[in-house]
């Protein structure tokens, strides 16, 4: 095997589960330990990855949080597609949260059913909610003004009063070992709250968001539905840890 494809090899074991054992890439690439050795010494000069004993781990670089305005221009097929089949689970009588984020603010132009109830903590979710007609209960508190998102002590407040039938949450990293991540504390000490007290919590994620880490943990793997477009990323050590339902165009 040429070095390159060893290094493909290695780096997408870290991508797959965050560790590599030496044990087990001499079995994989059929090479000498040296050889190993030397691999992980160069991808760890080169920033991949950090030498522990025994093998190597990932290293996480935590992206920086993008603005509304700036999210609302990537990925708009891709974000259309998982809010209208999140909008498909939708039911009449259903009290849902709404997060704010421009992957759930895309499920609003597809609700079909009109005898719903929204609370949110996004103001352009609200807004758009109350055009087309929909009972909408828009959380107090400070507003964010990066993503127009409401946060906050008093937002929390008010949402420790409601109990919901679905939760749909928006996230900027999903990762094997770290869950679901949020950069901001206060965005994801709502979004954590939020999908405790849903009978069923869905998070809406494009394939971007896949192997990332932001700065705060929101939930695990298996506390939620995870609802993404249909993609050529290999989710299957994913989806031994949670259920993922994949969108069509």
């Amino acid at each position: 095997m040429l070095t390159d494809e060893r290094y493909s090899v290695i780096l997408n074991r870290l991508q797959e589960s965050g560790i590599v054992k030496t044990q087990d890439l001499l079995t994989i690439l059929n090479c000498s330990e040296s050889t190993i050795r030397r691999d992980l010494d160069h991808l760890e000069q080169a920033g991949y990855l950090k030498r522990i004993h025994g093998g190597a781990k990932r290293i996480y670089q935590l992206d920086e949080e993008l603005s509304n305005q700036e999210k609302s221009l990537k990925n708009v097929q891709e974000k259309s597609s998982i809010g209208k089949f999140a909008a498909s689970l939708i039911e009449e009588n259903d009290v849902i949260f709404l997060d704010a984020g421009t992957t759930t603010l895309a499920i609003i132009d597809y609700i079909k059913v009109g005898n719903i109830t929204v609370v949110t903590n996004g103001i352009q979710h609200a807004s758009l909610l109350a055009d087309y007609g929909i009972d909408t209960i828009l959380l107090g508190g400070k507003i964010k003004l990066s993503t127009k998102a409401i946060v906050g002590p008093t937002s929390i407040s008010e949402l420790k009063n409601y109990q919901f039938d679905k939760a749909f949450i928006g996230t900027n990293g999903i990762d094997l070992e770290f869950g679901c991540t949020t950069p901001d504390p206060e965005e994801a000490a709502i979004k954590r709250l939020a999908f405790r007290q849903s009978a069923n919590s869905y998070v809406l994620a494009d394939q971007t968001k896949w192997n990332k880490v932001t700065f705060v943990k929101v939930c695990d793997l298996d506390d939620v539905t995870i609802i993404t477009e249909q993609t050529e990323l290999d989710l299957s050590s994913f989806k031994e840890k949670t259920t993922i339902l994949e969108a069509t165009s």
